[in-house]
């Protein structure tokens, strides 16, 4: 834990610091906002220069937002007020997310036309989670930017494709659209070890590419589907059971980590959570999306403060 502490405050910080920097010194303003000179959305357009914009990607955009956002939060951590305000600065001056009738566009007029492999443009809905189905001005951003990845089709995804839609549908908590995803994903992309081979191994049942090669970031994204059904960390606090289906009435999960070092288990008996069991090693304050069917909280090994609320008020 020390080692830890030590590399983040000499190193991690150091990097981090650096990075933002980066994106600072990169950026140029135009009417009161901050633009990149170029940006790129993964594998869109592929190699051509079609995939070089002169507007923000929404991937680049919500990376922008993060890394500022998130430098301001270690600059607070750090005792450091005046950079954090800095940072904060910096992220107010980026602009809006690129939107349409379809929800999340790929670039400023430029609208997801085709299915594809890659879902970078929803980076802002996860893995970052800036934009959050818990309040209500993304959530109809969201829920239009799935439907609309669903009805292009999946015919050019890969398999991590299908354990990426899984998380983004665990995020808006449709629950057997996520389930869905994962069990193609389990059924269709993997060999009889359970390797990620990125093709449709059933002849093309649910994407066109067919091919063997073994990746591992699909194993990786199923699992953390699995994580996204049953436990969420976003924007300083934790959802429980957030996306579990209806018809899983009891379930259970032991010792699952959580944003803030919490160590987390939690039981759902006829769709009621009867247990929460919070543990970390330092005082802190979990702070959890209100669960009106909360029975029972168990804690130990120094878990000293807890704070129930509905993080909307």
């Amino acid at each position: 834990m020390q080692y830890g502490s030590h590399f983040l405050k000499r190193t991690g910080l150091s990097l981090y610091y650096r990075s933002s920097d980066l994106s600072k010194n990169i950026t140029y303003f135009k009417d009161g906002k901050r633009y990149l000179p170029l940006s790129s959305s993964p594998e869109y357009n592929d190699n051509s220069t079609a995939a070089w914009f002169t507007s923000w990607t929404n991937f680049d955009l919500s990376l922008a937002h993060y890394l500022f956002a998130i430098a301001a939060e270690v600059s607070t951590a750090n005792g450091k007020a005046e950079a954090a305000k800095e940072w904060t600065r910096y992220g107010a001056e980026l602009p809006n997310f690129a939107i349409d009738e379809t929800g999340l566009r790929v670039a400023e007029g430029l609208s997801m036309k085709h299915s594809h492999r890659h879902m970078s443009p929803y980076m802002a809905i996860y893995p970052l989670g800036i934009l959050d189905i818990n309040n209500t001005q993304d959530k109809s951003l969201i829920e239009k930017s799935l439907s609309h990845l669903e009805q292009l089709g999946t015919r050019a995804w890969v398999g991590y494709s299908f354990s990426w839609m899984a998380c983004l549908h665990a995020r808006a908590k449709q629950s057997k659209q996520a389930v869905s995803n994962l069990q193609k994903f389990a059924h269709n992309f993997c060999s009889i070890n359970s390797f990620h081979l990125n093709g449709d191994q059933n002849g093309g049942q649910y994407s066109d590419f067919t091919y063997r090669p073994f990746t591992l970031e699909g194993n990786f994204a199923f699992a953390q589907g699995v994580h996204e059904l049953l436990i969420q960390s976003k924007n300083d606090y934790i959802e429980v059971f957030p996306a579990t289906p209806e018809e899983w009435k009891d379930v259970s999960f032991k010792n699952l980590r959580t944003a803030g070092g919490f160590i987390v288990s939690a039981e759902k008996n006829n769709n009621k959570i009867t247990l929460l069991k919070v543990t970390t090693s330092q005082d802190a304050i979990f702070r959890i999306f209100e669960n009106t069917d909360l029975q029972d909280i168990s804690t130990k090994n120094g878990f000293q403060k807890i704070r129930i609320c509905n993080i909307l008020n």
